[in-house]
């Protein structure tokens, strides 16, 4: 349940809020909220921090530094989700467990599904949680988050989320719900592949519809707005880990990552460093491919054919051929139509070509063996999609629930 704190901080905000200083950015992130206006939270305490160096305040100091710089509390446990508290660490790494070499704090890394230890959060008095996400239930942060959540309910340990904004806003939201047989890292709860919640309230969804039963308080923004893209708060981009460098491989990742990342034969551009900008493939014609692509006439995406070998990786020296995608409009974006009209669009235009090589891993990233089963069959895009409409009405009377934002 949210506690009475997070409510009092919510209605204050929405009320008025602060005022703006010229040429300061449009939203204050909730760590700048916490630490100006609510430090009662913290003032005395042993401090949990979850975080990364994703995690900076609205002029780009890392939070991290803030916290434990601070002399009102004291930072006693450090954890970090996959990649790493500095993002040392390729995809499926993180830190082990031990001391931070440059704070000298204690520090457990809570990649592979690890949820904080009991051993650790008995040695807090709250757990602090701030890390930037970038809106994709197939993004692990959103895993870690409702993994934390569990063990803290467990261990009484009561929780702060401060939040921050969804890159793509918090209007849309796509795809399939995870059917419970398919849950995993990538898909944890039963979400869409984006949620178009920010982390604040994609943590009262879990205590809500999940039932965790934490602790939970949410510091919010202040000057955010749903309809706000990355682009409108005046926030400077900060790498939220290494296969999403800038804001382009973000509003991109779901769109190559659900086309190349699912198990098939497909690549996402990552091993060339175009880090999700590019879906290609050995056996494509890139103009044929483009053509096509273009004729789908998606919303706010270009597409130009392209000819790469990448560097790393699993198509590493590989001669592939395929589309490079420019967002155009992020509003009118939608990545996850983007990604499954290049899946359709390729078995059509080689059906004995594209294949599925690993139909867990595919069923685990969209969620279900359906979108599977009607790519085989030769399924339009537009039946595929129209298939979790029904599951989307009801997300989105649940969601309504917990939105802090207008």
């Amino acid at each position: 349940m949210v506690m009475l704190s997070s409510l009092l901080i919510v209605v204050s905000i929405l009320s008025g809020g602060a005022m703006v200083p010229k040429g300061q950015p449009a939203v204050r992130l909730g760590i700048d909220v916490l630490l100006d206006d609510h430090i009662d939270l913290l003032a005395g305490k042993r401090v949990g921090l979850v975080t990364n160096s994703s995690a900076v305040d609205s002029v780009g100091r890392a939070t991290l530094d803030r916290l434990v710089s601070d002399g009102r509390f004291a930072v006693t446990q450090l954890y970090s989700p996959e990649h790493g508290l500095r993002m040392e660490h390729r995809n499926g790494r993180g830190d082990p467990n031990g001391v931070d070499s440059i704070t000298g704090i204690a520090l457990e890394g809570l990649s592979c599904s690890r949820p904080p230890s009991p051993q650790s959060l008995a040695n807090i008095d709250v757990l602090v949680f701030d890390v930037q996400d970038i809106g994709s239930r197939t993004y692990t942060y959103a895993t870690t988050l409702g993994k934390v959540m569990r063990a803290v309910a467990r261990a009484h340990v009561p929780i702060i989320v401060l939040d921050r904004p969804n890159p793509g806003g918090g209007l849309r939201f796509e795809g399939p719900i995870v059917e419970p047989r398919h849950r995993s890292m990538i898909g944890w709860a039963p979400v869409p592949v984006t949620h178009g919640l920010t982390f604040g309230e994609l943590a009262q969804f879990y205590n809500g519809e999940l039932g965790l039963q934490s602790d939970l308080t949410v510091v919010p923004m202040s000057g955010w707005k749903r309809s706000m893209i990355w682009e409108d708060t005046g926030l400077r981009w900060v790498a939220t880990s290494t296969g999403i460098p800038t804001l382009t491989n973000a509003h991109l990742y779901v769109a190559a990552g659900m086309a190349g990342g699912a198990g098939t034969n497909i690549d996402d551009g990552v091993g060339s460093q175009r880090y999700f900008e590019r879906i290609g493939a050995a056996f494509a014609d890139a103009d044929q491919f483009t053509a096509a692509m273009k004729q789908a006439s998606l919303p706010g995406v270009h597409f130009e054919a392209v000819r790469y070998r990448p560097g790393r990786g699993p198509y590493r020296g590989w001669a592939l051929q395929g589309v490079q995608m420019k967002v155009t409009d992020v509003r009118s974006f939608r990545p996850l139509r983007t990604a499954l009209t290049a899946l359709v669009t390729l078995h059509k235009l080689y059906p004995g070509k594209f294949k599925v090589l690993n139909w867990r891993r595919f069923a685990r990233v969209w969620g279900n063996r359906a979108v599977l089963g009607a790519l085989k069959r030769g399924d339009a895009a537009e039946r595929i999609e129209a298939s979790w409409q029904p599951d989307l009405e009801r997300f989105a009377v649940q969601r309504q629930k917990y939105l802090l934002y207008m």
